[in-house]
């Protein structure tokens, strides 16, 4: 009988209904949370076929709850340097577990894998940087080699991201490019310093400064420096003459120490490490506290200005080596100023610029300017904060002035990401609808970029959810009508018996 159908049609309606009111309720009570995605309810019909053409069979209406994963929220600036949010398409990467692995020194997932655009994350006790909701930020470590980040697109291959790389270790100056001008009038005797900071191997800090001073010959200055704070200059010619033991550095004898022949500097001594340099003729015992100040030689300029060349008269005293290819001026620096002991030798080159060139050093008309005054080295330094960039690359910053990059924060992407299952703590699991999970670079392949600083808001609608409860109200309330209006019908009936 139609009567009852409508009966039952009312009751599904008040279903319904119920179910469109209990999602506008969640998201109400949302509003205020990061990153969270508004659940909607779709209404669609339910048809009884009818055995005939003249008659109708009520049927009733369905609710299925679509979740608009793929919106975008809006963006909140935050002063925390671990606040990301997505822009575009695609979730972070979290899981809600991680262990210590003492072979890789890392901490890796060893829970569940799960998604989220909830991106307030803070470091924890073990610097691994947690949401709100508990869940571990996992991402990309830096390789071994320093030179990229161990790409993977299996997410439990992830590392969690750990914000505590706890130093910058120290490392010796060993490069030195001076940029100046030395004024082309200058009466013999002129003299000009450039003072800057040196650090030996475990970064202790000395001050060297390089004097030029104008030699009577035309176009010629020599180069002296000075030692301030402890340590001395090696000798290479300590008799003086003409004999040096530069090849004990040099060891390819072309005047230019490289990587290779400064890694073995501190071993320059008799067999053994840590040897005394006296028993490799570099005896500078009678020389300890007289060589805070040396010449390293000369640098001759051509008419237009440009360095011509740069010579060293070890017979004369000069400390310096190089070749006359470039106009490099290497030196050593005894930083403990003993030599009974080897390993705080660190051998410095100082670059006046190219042969020909107006790049470093030059002889102009003017003002002795220092035009650029740049080194290596650094002393050892302690964390102070992290960024994110647009890319995901986290990177630790040292109070040495020293950045190193640490992670990548890979955006994973699904086809259809409105079919993620949500789960507690604002995090979604995949499903067989929403397709497998795919990482990429932050901005790449249609996946959103990173904002730092930044949270997504949460993408309710707070006007929309009210008026969604007024007409859910009044289609409830109109349900309700329908099935008293039916049970009247059925009262009436009934009574027609009585």
């Amino acid at each position: 009988m139609s009567i009852f159908g409508a009966l039952r049609s009312g009751v599904s309606g008040l279903f319904a209904q119920s179910q469109s009111l209990a999602t506008t309720a969640d998201n109400i009570a949302n509003v205020n949370t990061t990153g969270y995605k508004v659940n909607r309810v779709q209404f669609n019909t339910l048809v009884t076929n009818s055995a005939s053409p003249t008659l109708f069979s009520s049927g009733g209406v369905q609710s299925r709850v679509a979740r608009d994963n793929d919106i975008q929220g809006l963006l909140a600036a935050s002063a925390s340097a671990t606040d990301v949010a997505v822009v575009g398409q695609g979730f972070f990467t979290v899981t809600d577990e991680v262990t210590f692995n003492e072979t890789s020194g890392r901490f890796e997932p060893t829970g569940n894998i799960f998604f989220t655009r909830a991106g307030e994350f803070r470091p924890d006790k073990d610097g691994n940087l947690v949401n709100a909701a508990g869940f571990f930020l996992t991402g990309w470590p830096r390789n071994a080699a320093d030179t990229g980040f161990e790409v993977t697109t299996v997410p439990n291959a992830f590392s969690a991201v750990n914000t505590s790389a706890a130093s910058a270790v120290a490392t010796p100056t060993t490069e030195v490019e001076i940029g100046a001008n030395l004024p082309a009038a200058s009466a013999t005797g002129d003299s000009f310093d450039v003072a800057l900071q040196v650090f030996n191997r475990q970064g202790g800090q000395r001050t060297l400064t390089v004097t030029f001073t104008k030699n009577s010959a035309v176009d010629v200055w020599d180069v002296s420096v000075e030692l301030v704070g402890g340590g001395q200059f090696v000798d290479i010619d300590v008799n003086n003459d003409g004999t040096t033991q530069s090849g004990l550095f040099d060891t390819t004898g072309d005047g230019v120490l490289d990587d290779d022949e400064r890694a073995v500097v501190p071993d320059v001594g008799a067999a053994g490490s840590n040897a005394s340099y006296a028993a490799a003729d570099i005896d500078l015992e009678a020389l300890v506290g007289t060589r805070t100040i040396a010449s390293l030689g000369q640098v001759t300029f051509n008419a237009d200005g440009s360095i011509s060349t740069t010579t060293f008269n070890s017979a004369g005293g000069d400390i310096g080596f190089g070749n006359a290819t470039t106009s490099d001026m290497n030196f050593l620096i005894d930083f403990d100023a003993s030599s009974a002991t080897d390993d705080d030798l660190v051998p410095i080159t100082l670059n006046l610029g190219t042969l020909g060139g107006t790049d470093g050093l030059t002889q102009f008309d003017g003002a002795n300017v220092i035009n650029n005054l740049d080194q290596n080295g650094r002393q050892f330094g302690s964390l102070t904060g992290v960024t994110i960039s647009d890319e995901g690359v986290v990177t630790a910053l040292f109070d040495n002035g020293v950045t190193r990059e640490i992670f990548q924060i890979p955006i994973t992407t699904f086809n259809n990401p409105n079919a993620l299952t949500p789960l507690s703590g604002n995090v979604f699991i995949q499903t067989d609808s929403s397709g497998q999970p795919v990482p990429r670079v932050a901005g790449t392949g249609g996946s959103g970029a990173i904002s730092p600083s930044s949270l997504e808001q949460s993408t309710v609608d707070i006007a929309d959810e009210f008026t969604k409860l007024i007409i859910t109200q009044r289609a409830f309330s109109a349900n309700t009508r329908t099935i008293t209006t039916a049970d009247e019908l059925l009262d009436e009936l009934i009574r027609t018996i009585r």
